[in-house]
């Protein structure tokens, strides 16, 4: 018997299954909120009648969970596909339109073109018809796969640049203005992949700026 919360996860999909979509992907995003890196959107197209226990939002899951999550979607899924917009380009546009490119980006890279759409609030002008529903990646099956694929390819990369400057602990905090991390940045000074438009950075270049000027 399921349960009320797996059903409400599948009953968009549900609905759409039954107006006859065939292809529906669930598009969403991590990583607004770090100092440094990418942000990075993930896009799942999942069969129909699909159901995976205990999905949801990445954020209500452990690392381990998420990382099992992610590679069954990846074979479950009829397709994946991932977008990244790099720091830079976060500080020339502003994380939230770096969210919708990075969302572009991971529909683009689906294999099978999908018939609808379900973003996690984010509205994208595009030909294929799409619902931006808020909190979707609670709502969602598809939005919530999305944001597991998302989350764990930038938790990765987020790794691999511990693996490059292991002295900024990225591994433990990912990015995020943890007390440690502040703490770090403020020892080490930013990498050229940082944001340097975020609050924490951009003070720290100021105070480095009036130290030379005195």
């Amino acid at each position: 018997m399921k349960t009320k919360d797996k059903i409400d996860l599948r009953n968009i999909e549900k609905r759409l299954w039954r107006e006859g979509y065939q292809n529906i992907a669930g598009v969403d995003e991590a990583g607004r909120g770090p100092l440094v890196g990418p942000v990075v959107a993930g896009a799942v197209i999942l069969p129909k009648n699909y159901d995976l226990e205990g999905l949801n939002d990445s954020k209500q899951l452990s690392e381990k969970k998420r990382n099992l999550y992610y590679d069954i979607i990846m074979k479950d899924a009829i397709a994946v596909g991932i977008g990244i917009v790099d720091a830079k380009t976060i500080d020339e546009i502003n994380i939230y339109e770096a969210s919708r490119l990075a969302m572009k980006k991971a529909l683009n890279d689906l294999n099978v073109t999908p018939d609808y759409i379900l973003t996690d609030a984010m509205p994208i002008s595009l030909d294929t018809p799409l619902e931006a529903i808020i909190h979707g990646d609670a709502l969602s099956i598809s939005i919530a796969a999305g944001s597991v694929i998302a989350k764990v390819t930038r938790d990765r990369l987020m790794e691999e640049l511990d693996k490059k400057h292991p002295e900024y602990e990225f591994k433990n905090h990912k990015g995020y203005p943890t007390k440690r991390h502040l703490e770090l940045l403020s020892k080490y000074g930013p990498l050229e992949n940082y944001r340097f438009t975020y609050k924490p950075v951009r003070a720290l270049m100021d105070k480095e700026i009036k130290k030379e000027e005195v």
